[in-house]
């Protein structure tokens, strides 16, 4: 079945496959960087990413050698920004400790920060031609179809029996493409929702397709409710007209990135009352609290947050770096030299509203 299963496949990809600009070589520089952005994110949003970075920092050096808030700039809107972070840490290890050149083995590379077993496996077999198994989701839907496992793919134990079987498939020639072939298979035909079974180039392989239970594969458990936050930031403007921002600790959600500062409400405290807090606590500073000025809702991998932006005059204190990594008085317009997150943003788009109302 393996070789049979492994020669549909790559006949299918080889006639099919789409034309991305890191298949266009086998720089590993090129495959661990398009890998990295590829984590959780779909194809179609990261190919200008992938572009705009490789004219930033065309080498592995240049990337070690940039500075983090550069990456990070470049990295906005991309989301799951330690994903960032690691990459800037991985070139640097990269660059430094291992002279410019990349671990060829799956192995070796799972000692590079942010990669883990299967973003070692595509590098390994991609670039170097190795013979390493993946398994994203796409490729444990197309496995669950496959062997029409009626276990819960979510548990440890299914898992390991899925990497078993990615392991036993995996073909000695042709594993970048073979495992690329897979992802691109769960992408494109065999999705989460309406399978396009009718044009699987390995339906005859397919125990699932076989016993008609496609739709209910993979098994999953259903996840528990999102929590919901309500946070308050500010928008603390100074007697000068510059405005008062804050850079996020490195360890965390959103290390690195700059935002209007503030936090999470706590039980029995108006937001008013909240923001206040949250600035004694992070920046030992006291503000006026003045209006609301404007309300984001924005949804992160395992929680949910309602962002309440109130107009803030500095009334003493001078800022201190205490729960912040560092913070700037700055004009609106040089809001845009700093990265934010996507929140955060979407506050930066309201006071460009208004200052364009105000012209």
């Amino acid at each position: 079945m393996k070789s049979d299963f492994t020669a549909d496949l790559l006949h299918w990809y080889d006639e099919a496959a789409a034309d991305l600009p890191w298949r266009r070589t086998k720089d590993p520089y090129h495959v661990w960087l398009s890998e990295i952005m590829l984590q959780q994110t779909q194809v179609a949003t990261v190919i200008p990413y992938f572009e705009r970075f490789l004219v930033a920092f065309p080498t592995v050096q240049a990337l070690a050698q940039a500075p983090l808030d550069d990456v990070l700039k470049l990295w906005e809107g991309l989301g799951y920004y330690s994903r960032a972070r690691n990459l800037h840490r991985a070139a640097q290890m990269i660059a430094g400790d291992l002279d410019g050149v990349f671990p060829q083995t799956a192995d070796g590379l799972q000692n590079l920060p942010g990669v883990g077993r299967y973003t070692a496996g595509a590098i390994a077999s991609i670039a170097f031609n190795q013979v390493a198994p993946v398994l994203d989701g796409n490729v444990i839907r197309v496995f669950a179809r496959l062997a029409d496992l009626e276990a819960d793919v979510t548990q440890a134990d299914t898992r390991a029996q899925l990497w078993q079987i990615a392991e036993r498939l995996v073909p000695m020639t042709r594993p970048g493409d073979y495992n690329q072939a897979l992802m691109e298979l769960g992408r494109t035909i065999c999705k989460p929702r309406n399978p396009l079974c009718g044009e699987c180039p390995v339906q005859a392989h397919c125990l699932a397709y076989a016993h008609g239970t496609q739709d209910e594969r993979p098994v999953k458990t259903a996840r528990a409710a999102t929590p919901h936050y309500d946070v308050a930031a500010g928008v603390i403007w100074n007697d000068e007209g510059k405005l008062l921002i804050a850079q996020r600790p490195l360890d965390g959600l959103l290390g690195g990135l700059w935002e209007f500062p503030g936090g999470k409400q706590e039980a029995g405290e108006t937001l008013p009352e909240c923001l206040q807090r949250e600035l004694q606590e992070e920046l030992a500073i006291t503000v006026d609290v003045g209006e609301l000025f404007t309300v984001v809702r924005h949804g992160f991998t395992h929680f949910k947050i309602t962002l309440h932006a109130f107009t803030c005059r500095y009334a003493s204190g001078p800022p201190q770096t205490i729960g912040v990594r560092d913070f700037a008085w700055v004009t609106p317009d040089e809001l845009a030299q700093y990265s934010f997150g996507k929140a955060d943003r979407e506050v930066i788009a309201a006071l460009d509203a208004r200052k364009n109302m105000l012209l």
